[in-house]
């Protein structure tokens, strides 16, 4: 703040004003704002690293400990015991002991205190109690260790930081929003927090990865370790039902049903997902029944959920905490680090603190037993003034105290003074003798865990994790995403129109011809007479160029729509005619398909979504000596290329018309499909294992380790079960064999059978209570090896079966045939038998050699030994 004094030498004089200061604000807004910024930054919304807690919070925690009585205290009484180390009112205090509480760590609660499930709100402080947790009675305070500071009215001391000896910032998470900066650390689980912690203190590396309360699916491949920049991608928990109906069984972090079910009513509302009615069941557990409508596929219904509502969320974390007044930016794993030392020096205090509590202890315990065994008392009954009777005492003492740790001072002999004489008279040396021997021993266990602090951190986290971790598991799964296109799962929701003649397209045009169904979100493949080409987004209306020949939704990457044209180049050039496919370009930019001579026109042109090649016949225009007038062109004999080829000569002669004679069949091969065991999703682009080659009405078969197997489509948006451990293209003449345990006859059977077409999830084994599949395969001649338990201290020898030798293949409802009467410790399945080889019978003189080709061999995916 700059000052300035203007002295006038007309004022001040006698009737005159008097002297004017005048203070100029410049600076000051910089000033006062930045000390603003810097208290909200230190005092309000980021947390210490040495303790991991906000000021509110630790001024929670020390108002609770102060109230501590083993019993459940009223919230509104903790708020206000809080209130007298923290200036900023019981709604902020209110707030954050409801959060506390919510963590289930620190706080103890009875009554309602919300639910981070359905977002409701706790009931009011008057209503609701907590207490300390055990937890946090012996993780988050020592009094002896605690360095202590006035409160805000000196009234009272309040600790500068909790002796916390766990990482408790990495375990509750943590946000916050100050002036200029913010912080969001992500809660990690408990058990694993411990786990890295014991590994760090033992020189091994470690990984950290947040956990949340409200469980969930989890994409960490960007997490980056908590850091500026990373990036979480977290998923519902939806399963499939049936056709029908979705459900979803846990939440995205941060997301409660009410806000979830909001995201996709207005999803809904908007078009872009199909939904008939939304269910909410939720109490202690997530269950939201989402509805389908008619003719809506459920597994791209999921993938739509993920798409176009908050069933996926991405969530950035920024690791920002306070140290010596300072914000620093650290990633979770130098958190850890920081924390797991700080918790080695916090208990080296302790264990210092103890060793030298309990060497007083002996040290007194020494001097009275020499008191007494010497009858040293007796020296001061000569005393006269009371220097004289420490003076005696010293005196009588001073033989005997060469093994003592110290000296002995006035205060040591002031202490023997006030020992009764009851005691004196009862005085037992060999219980002296024990105690001492006792102490001797604390001792020396304190300074052996003194010289190995290591261990001793390493006992104290496995002891906590012993105490404290059962029921603490992970909730959130990790498993890496797959990109969801959006446009590939969007329903059609927006009918599409066009103008050929005027060269209009659009969703607003009505009274035009109507082209298809489409997303709002979709791309717009569009070819104009002149040869020219342009993709754009759907809209009301747009103009693209007169004389549209074909409009259609453009998918990118597409590969398997072939366009086959035939164009004149120029107004009396040759034609050519060309083959080729779309797929990438820049959206709104002009494609010439021609040539690009002016005058240039297209005379035949169609889209095949399966790369269909159909043959047309070509009429050419009367010219003299031009004998031949028509001619064929079979679109399979030339190659697919890209678009900007300009294509063979079809003829030099002008065109007359063109029409089509014979439709074509694809010339496409069977489509390749993999699966990616990384993400439990198909692909074509080579990842993970290959399935096979699929194309019309081809299968995959998926067997489930509760005994179901479905058929499914190849179609890339499959989903499956969480449960399947098998997963091949299906054949329909291989038969499946089995082996499964009878919950209700306590028996083994096997069975084989070949699965029978079917849209539904069919079970193959029984149906009873306790009934479980132990064994499967598609294998010809499939072998397994049966180990027996022991029955009166005889081991029988495994036996070993051939199942297609065991047992004819049936229906797939039969029982099967009882494997064994024998108890049954486990079956391990064998290679499979090769079968043998079919011998060819002589061909009769003068037939060709067969030269048959045999089948593609199949691709089996195991993912289990069951």
């Amino acid at each position: 703040m700059a000052e300035e004094e203007i002295n006038d030498p007309a004022l001040g004089r006698e009737g005159e004003e008097p002297e004017v200061t005048i203070t100029r604000v410049s600076g000051m807004y910089e000033d006062y704002f930045l000390d603003y910024a810097s208290y909200v930054i230190l005092e309000r919304a980021v947390p210490a690293l040495n303790d991991g807690l906000k000021p509110v919070q630790r001024r929670i925690f020390h108002a609770m400990r102060d109230m501590e009585d083993g019993r459940y205290h009223k919230v509104a009484n903790i708020i206000g015991q809080t209130m007298k180390f923290h200036p900023h009112g019981d709604a902020s205090i209110g707030d954050a002991l409801v959060q506390l509480g919510q963590k289930d760590l620190m706080i103890d609660t009875q009554g309602n205190w919300g639910n981070i499930l359905t977002g409701d709100g706790a009931a009011a402080p008057r209503y609701i109690e907590a207490r300390l947790t055990k937890f946090a009675l012996e993780v988050a305070f020592s009094p002896k260790v605690t360095e202590w500071q006035a409160s805000y009215d000196g009234r009272g001391k309040e600790p500068v930081h909790l002796p916390v000896k766990f990482p408790l910032l990495l375990a509750q998470g943590v946000e916050g929003i100050a002036v200029g900066l913010s912080t969001k650390i992500m809660p990690h689980n408990f058990n694993e927090l411990i786990d890295a912690s014991i590994k760090y203190l033992r020189g091994r590396s470690f990984q950290l990865f947040p956990d949340f309360p409200t469980g969930g699916i989890a994409d960490f491949s960007n997490y980056n370790k908590g850091v500026r920049g990373g990036r979480i991608r977290v998923r519902a928990r939806i399963n499939i039902e049936d056709k029908k109906t979705l459900t979803i069984t846990e939440l995205p972090f941060g997301k409660d049903t009410g806000s979830l079910i909001d995201s996709i009513i207005k999803a809904n509302d908007k078009g872009k997902i199909k939904v008939k009615k939304i269910e909410d069941n939720t109490s202690d557990k997530v269950e939201i029944l989402v509805h389908l409508a008619p003719g809506v596929s459920p597994d791209k219904m999921k993938d739509a959920l993920y798409a176009f509502t908050d069933c996926e969320i991405s969530i950035a974390p920024l690791a920002c905490t306070i140290e010596d007044d300072k914000p620093h930016f650290l990633d979770v794993h130098e958190i850890l680090k920081l924390s797991a030392d700080r918790t080695v020096h916090l208990l080296q205090r302790e264990l210092e603190i103890q060793l030298g509590e309990l060497q007083e202890q002996w040290h007194f315990a020494s001097l009275e037993r020499i008191f007494i065994e010497e009858k040293i008392y007796r020296d001061i009954e000569e005393a006269e003034t009371w220097e004289q009777v420490i003076s005696f005492i010293r005196e009588g003492l001073q033989p005997h105290i060469g093994h003592l740790l110290r000296e002995v001072t006035d205060e040591d002999i002031v202490k023997l003074t006030e020992i009764r004489i009851k005691r004196i008279s009862k005085f037992d040396k060999a219980k002296a003798d024990d105690h001492i021997l006792d102490l001797e021993g604390k001792i020396e266990e304190v300074k052996h865990h003194l010289a190995n602090l290591v261990d001793f951190a390493v006992a104290y986290f496995k002891r906590i994790k012993s105490k404290y971790g059962a029921g603490r598991e992970r909730k959130t799964e990790i498993k890496r995403f797959e990109d969801i296109d959006a446009t590939k799962v969007a329903i059609a929701n927006v009918k599409l129109y066009a103008n050929r003649q005027e060269g209009f397209i659009g969703t607003g045009l009505r009274k035009d011809e109507f082209i298809t169904d489409c997303s709002d979100i979709d791309d717009i493949i569009v070819f104009m007479r002149d040869g020219k080409m342009m993709v754009t987004k759907v809209d009301q209306k747009t103009y693209l160029g007169k004389n549209i020949i074909h409009v259609a939704v453009w998918k990118k990457g597409d590969k398997r729509t072939i366009y086959n044209m035939i164009y004149r180049d120029g107004a009396k050039g040759a034609s050519y005619m060309k083959r080729f496919n779309v797929t990438s370009i820049t959206r709104d930019k002009e494609y010439d398909l021609t040539a690009g001579s002016k005058g240039s026109e297209v005379l035949y042109f169609t889209a095949n979504p399966n790369g269909e090649a159909e043959t047309v016949t070509v009429f050419l225009r009367a010219l003299q000596k031009l004998r031949k007038l028509k001619f064929e062109v079979d679109f399979s004999d030339l190659a697919i290329k890209g678009r900007g080829a300009k294509g063979n000569i079809a003829t030099k002669y002008p065109v007359k018309k063109i029409e089509l004679k014979e439709e074509g069949i694809s010339t496409l091969a069977a489509r390749k499909i993999w699966f990616d065991e990384t993400v439990n999703r198909l692909n074509a682009d080579g990842r993970g294992n290959l399935l096979g080659q699929f194309k019309g009405d081809d299968r995959i078969l998926e067997i489930t380790q509760s005994g179901h197997y479905r058929l499914l489509s190849f179609d890339l948006s499959t989903h499956f079960d969480e449960d399947m451990i098998h997963l091949e293209k299906f054949r329909p003449e291989q038969p499946v064999s089995a082996i499964y345990f009878d919950g209700e006859k306590q028996l083994y059977y096997v069975k084989r059978f070949l699965p029978e077409l079917s849209d539904k999830k069919e079970i193959f084994i029984s149906e009873s209570e306790g009934s479980f599949l132990e064994v499967v395969s598609t294998e010809s001649i499939p072998r397994v090896e049966v180990v027996y338990r022991k029955r009166g201290g005889v081991q029988k020898d495994p036996d070993e079966i051939v199942l297609s030798e065991f047992i004819a293949v049936k229906g797939m409802k039969a029982q099967g045939n009882q494997l064994t009467k024998e108890a049954v410790k486990q079956v391990n399945m064998l290679e499979p038998l090769e079968p043998e080889p079919v011998e060819e019978e002589a061909e009769e003189a003068g037939n060709d050699s067969h030269n048959g080709e045999s089948d593609a061999p199949q691709a089996t995916l195991l993912f289990d030994d069951l």
